[in-house]
């Protein structure tokens, strides 16, 4: 869908709908008294017999007929006004552009949405009118051989008021690139695993690379004994499959600027290994490099949006299968720090290539390092399926950023600690540390784990387990893979800058 600034007035616009708001028990003005006022107190009306009460995400359709050029006018509810912020807006065009979509109509104009009452810049609401927009109409069809339905909308026209007047259109940008971060996001985590193996997660990022500006890299194999990334090679060596490691630069040249590090674990398929998962519990493990996927999409929105920063991206990406090559339980590896790890459970692969890519962070001497990863069952337990990520973080400001970000963003985070006591769990007889403390070890000692690999002061480590299909009740994620991540990593890198 194309959508743009243009000047013009929402009750004299020509087109298949429009699409207004209104709060809940706030009198009418702005567009939807000057609608109303076209329409003879339709708008009015609809409120008055209590068909339409301005709660969050409600829709009602007025057909004008004679009284105004537009087909259609499509109302959306704010809800209730001092609990309006700028994830309404998203929530609002999600529910409204889905209506339009329904309503199969080919060119839609709307206000934009949060500028007027609710306070918000007009750069900031446009961004967030075409974010819940795009997201919303994002539809994986996959490997389905019947014919592609047509889409709807086509266009959707923001409205302004002075021609001369870039906000809009700097907004509408920030958001086209944002959505465009998270469809890649939502693809790769929506694939097959016999499509999205480590090969085809590189191939995307270098698609992706050359279109936006960024340098890529990925190391094979060998370049990765070279650099004893033991650990992540121990989970890979039972896969036919050969592993990737991904690495994407933005502003790549830039030695003026500070470094900020984004890692994703990218574990194509996770069958437990010989420590094997039940039917049901790898009924979704499809989707257990969505932290990778998470990464590779906010790299590409970062480059859109031109962040005066120099940001890695970091993909460690393998299978975790059986055969006769796979690592077994109470192996040793060794990382590529020279740190060596006792395999208690082969099923808690996702740390071991974290750890090699957290390593190989360090060259870039970054300022702040974040992780993200689909990694304990435990964070699920602890937080909620499609609730909220769990946070760990050794320095203060960065944890701030991001629990910020995920507020500005609606990627919820929610911060836990990295209590020594977690060491304990993980002690070994014949290693330096164990790979898993146990069932009962708890989120934290995954955490504890992955610090042994840290030499930099800020680093934070965000488990995102249980994000990564099927939101709850959010009209801009369709059913599937969700993109978690990228706008959250995306808004903390824009912070971190700021």
């Amino acid at each position: 869908m194309e959508i743009k600034a243009v000047p013009g007035r929402i009750e004299t616009y020509t087109t298949d709908a429009i699409i207004i708001n209104l709060f809940e028990g706030v009198e009418l003005g702005g567009a939807a008294g000057a609608v109303d006022a076209v329409l003879n107190g339709a708008v009015r009306e609809l409120i008055q017999n209590g068909d339409f009460t301005g709660k969050n995400g409600q829709i009602a359709v007025l057909y004008p007929r004679t009284l105004m050029v537009a087909k259609r006018v499509i109302l959306v509810g704010l809800g209730q006004q001092d609990k309006f912020n700028v994830d309404t807006v998203r929530r609002a065009s999600a529910s409204a552009i889905l209506k339009a979509r329904d309503l199969k109509a080919n060119h839609v104009a709307s206000v934009i949405q949060g500028a007027g009452a609710g306070g918000l810049s007009i750069e900031i609401a446009a961004q967030a009118v075409t974010e819940g927009s795009l997201l919303a109409l994002y539809n994986y069809r996959g490997q389905k051989s019947d014919e592609k339905p047509e889409d709807f909308p086509k266009t959707l026209d923001l409205l302004i008021l002075d021609e001369q007047d870039t906000r809009a259109a700097d907004g509408i940008k920030a958001g086209m690139a944002i959505a465009a971060g998270v469809r890649v996001a939502r693809d790769l985590v929506n694939l097959p695993p016999n499509f999205c193996n480590p090969a085809y997660m590189a191939s995307v990022a270098s698609e992706m690379a050359l279109t936006v500006g960024l340098k890529f890299m990925a190391l094979d194999k060998a370049q990765m004994e070279t650099l004893k990334m033991g650990a992540l090679l121990g989970v890979a060596q039972g896969s036919d499959t050969p592993p990737r490691f991904i690495i994407l630069e933005h502003n790549a040249d830039r030695t003026d600027l500070p470094t900020v590090v984004l890692v994703g674990k990218g574990v194509t398929f996770d069958t437990g290994g010989y420590d094997i998962k039940t039917a049901d519990g790898m009924g979704t493990m499809k989707g257990d490099m969505a932290g990778g996927a998470a990464v590779i999409g906010a790299m590409g929105a970062i480059a859109g949006l031109n962040i005066p920063l120099h940001v890695v991206g970091l993909v460690p990406a393998a299978d975790n299968m059986i055969s006769g090559h796979a690592y077994r339980p109470q192996e040793v590896l060794t990382a590529s720090n020279g740190v060596t790890i006792e395999i208690t459970n082969t099923d808690a692969e996702g740390r071991l290539l974290l750890a090699d890519a957290l390593v190989y962070a360090s060259r870039y001497q970054p300022k702040a390092v974040v992780d993200i990863a689909t990694l304990t069952g435990a964070c699920v337990t602890a937080l909620g399926a499609g609730v909220a990520a769990g946070l760990f973080s050794t320095d203060d400001q960065l944890r701030d950023k991001l629990m910020s970000a995920g507020t500005e963003t609606a990627e919820k985070l929610w911060p836990l600690p990295l209590f020594p006591e977690y060491e304990k769990s993980i002690e070994s007889n014949t290693a330096d540390i164990k790979n898993s403390g146990g069932a009962r070890s708890g989120v934290g000692s995954a955490a504890i784990f992955l610090k042994h690999f840290v030499s930099y002061p800020a680093w934070a480590h965000i488990d995102m387990a249980g994000m990564m299909f099927d939101a709850v009740d959010n009209p801009y994620v369709p059913k599937g893979a969700t993109g978690y991540g990228v706008r959250l990593l995306t808004e903390f890198v824009k912070r971190w800058a700021e």
